[in-house]
């Protein structure tokens, strides 16, 4: 019995590697507006030749690009390159099998090897770990969040911001429908009663579904909370799949770039509060980046998908970004050449002054538009005193397709030193307008690299952490004063005193007071028979040891005291 349902589970894990494998690959084929990326090929139009005698009305992923690749005319399409299919194509061309029916009889053929495993099969062995993308967060590290979280929400209210909060799940056909090109990277629920779900993907799409939903055209908000990304995570760069996002936006229609100017202003109060190296906050304009591709030549089509390539120019030189502007977007090698004169500058009002006297961008409206914006900003950067930390950087393009004016980031300039190695961070905050979802301006600060910089500071030994608020830790000298000791906790709890006490009935004084060291609480209230006859407790400071007696009724206005004057820095942030 044994040996047959060993067998079975290795059939078991076969075949589950080949329904995942059916599965990636219906994904593959969903995570692209075209086959071959954001551009048309020849290629699109074989595939809806051979797709037109299927019933598509339960694809409901293809039908914008149906509709799209049917609006082509025949001179347009045959001006359209050719490319070579990806593997998931070349199974939608080949196969005369429906791929979806493919799956659900490789599940069925799964099920059914479950089902055949014996009940009194052995417990199969299995690792204890976190999901792929996620972890665990031990006291010290809560601590460190929880300071910076604390600093972050005290300057977003200084602003006048207030907090909302929404599901962690939306119904699918919400996010999709804001963001259909990041479909391949939500997390589907299973159905449990006729909603289609997913979890977030951030909190940009939950806010502007909350202001439509509730008709709310005036909202200063602030919003801290978990979203979840089926990506390829980088732990040792804070890059998870379950992970924190912290929002500021501003919502609603105001006079040009006053609440824009405020969100910058937002950005840098909390960098420097967080003092976690030095920065420099780019910005750009989306309307400017229309004007520079159409000044350069690109068609009004190919402005967002090569806007995503330039995006990448923080991390791939120029060279490795213009071949693939070429060879993958379609953008010819002139065009390409232009753009790569332009998305090289950077500056501040002296380079706007330039560009709105360039010849080629003076004649694009959107452009000139774009520049104006960006001069506007500059000037109330000057008035907020952080116009030293501003750059207009003509290469920040920020790939999200929603963003339609003012465009940001900050990223720190040096790399951070820790243990005595130097690491690279990059970006730490960003955001822009997004007038397209609703007319709003936000910031959103990437809190888990602010975490990981942190706490491997924390794991060098440069920073020190107290995980427990505890002030106050009332210990005994002798044997039976456990009931004693409870009394004096419940007084020192009832007084607004963070205290705790021993678990043991009778503990060893020694181990208390090493207690008080590992733990960091700064004051220790001794019980001693003698002294409590006396009407008498002792304080003791744990740092320098010295000890006083003091009079047991004055004992909650002494700590008080005592507490006050220590000033203890909680989380040693």
């Amino acid at each position: 019995m044994a040996e047959h349902n060993e067998i079975l589970l290795k059939k078991i894990q076969e075949q589950g590697d080949l329904v995942r494998k059916l599965k990636a690959e219906k994904e593959s084929t969903e995570k692209y507006s075209y086959i071959n990326g954001y551009t048309p090929s020849r290629l699109d139009f074989e595939v809806y030749n051979n797709l037109k005698n299927v019933d598509l009305k339960r694809y409901s992923y293809v039908k914008r690009w149906w509709c799209h690749m049917r609006s082509f005319s025949n001179s347009e399409i045959t001006q359209l390159p050719f490319m070579k299919p990806p593997d998931a194509v070349k199974l939608i061309l080949n196969s005369n099998q429906n791929h979806d029916q493919k799956i659900k009889e490789e599940v069925a053929k799964l099920l059914a090897l479950k089902a055949q495993l014996s009940n009194d099969a052995p417990p199969q062995k299995f690792v204890l770990k976190t999901p792929k993308g996620t972890r665990d967060y031990n006291p010290q590290q809560m601590a460190i969040r929880n300071s910076v979280l604390q600093k972050i929400i005290s300057v977003f209210k200084k602003h006048g911001a207030e907090c909302i909060d929404t599901p962690v799940f939306e119904l699918k056909e919400v996010l999709t429908g804001f963001m259909p090109l990041l479909s391949f990277k939500i997390y589907d629920l299973k159905d449990q009663g006729g909603e289609i779900l997913s979890l977030r993907y951030d909190l940009t799409v939950p806010l502007a579904r909350y202001l439509a939903m509730n008709k709310i055209n005036n909202l200063k908000r602030y919003h801290i909370a978990k979203v979840y990304r089926r990506d390829n995570p980088a732990m040792t760069r804070g890059r998870y799949r379950e992970f924190y996002q912290c929002d500021f936006d501003i919502a609603g229609q105001f006079d040009p770039m006053v609440p824009d100017a405020e969100c910058l202003k937002v950005v840098t109060e909390i960098l420097d509060s967080l003092d976690i190296g030095k920065y420099m906050l780019k910005v750009n304009h989306r309307c400017l980046l229309d004007g520079m591709f159409e000044a350069c030549g690109v068609p009004a089509e190919q402005f967002r998908s090569t806007c995503s390539t330039i995006d990448k120019l923080d991390k791939s030189p120029w060279e490795e970004v213009r071949t693939e502007m070429i060879s993958e977007k379609g953008v010819t090698p002139e065009a390409a050449d232009r753009i790569g004169e332009y998305v090289r500058l950077n500056g501040s009002t002296e380079l706007v002054d330039t560009l709105l006297q360039d010849e080629k961008l003076s004649k694009s409206k959107s452009a000139v538009e774009g520049l104006q914006g960006i001069k506007l900003l500059l000037e109330y950067c000057e008035l907020y005193g952080i116009k030293d930390k501003v750059l207009f950087d003509l290469s920040l393009a920020r790939g999200l397709d929603y963003y339609t004016g003012i465009i940001y980031e900050a990223v720190l300039t040096e790399p951070i030193k820790i243990g005595g190695e130097e690491q690279s961070v990059g970006s730490i905050a960003g955001g822009g307008r997004y007038d397209n979802l609703v007319p709003c301006v936000g910031i959103s600060v990437g809190v888990e690299r602010v975490f990981s910089v942190l706490e491997a500071r924390l794991a060098a030994g440069e920073l020190s952490v107290r995980p427990s608020e505890v002030d106050v830790y009332v210990a005994s000298a002798q044997k039976d004063f456990l009931t004693t000791r409870m009394r004096i906790c419940n007084e020192l709890w009832g007084a607004g005193i963070k205290a705790e006490q021993p678990y043991k009935k009778n503990p060893k004084m020694l181990n208390q007071l090493q207690h008080c060291e590992e733990n960091g609480i700064p004051l220790a209230v001794i019980l001693g028979e003698s002294e409590l006859k006396r009407g008498l407790v002792k304080i003791r400071n744990i740092a320098t040891r010295q000890e006083d007696e003091v009079p047991r009724e004055k004992l909650v206005e002494e700590l008080k005291n005592r507490i006050s004057m220590l000033h203890v820095n909680v989380n040693g942030l």
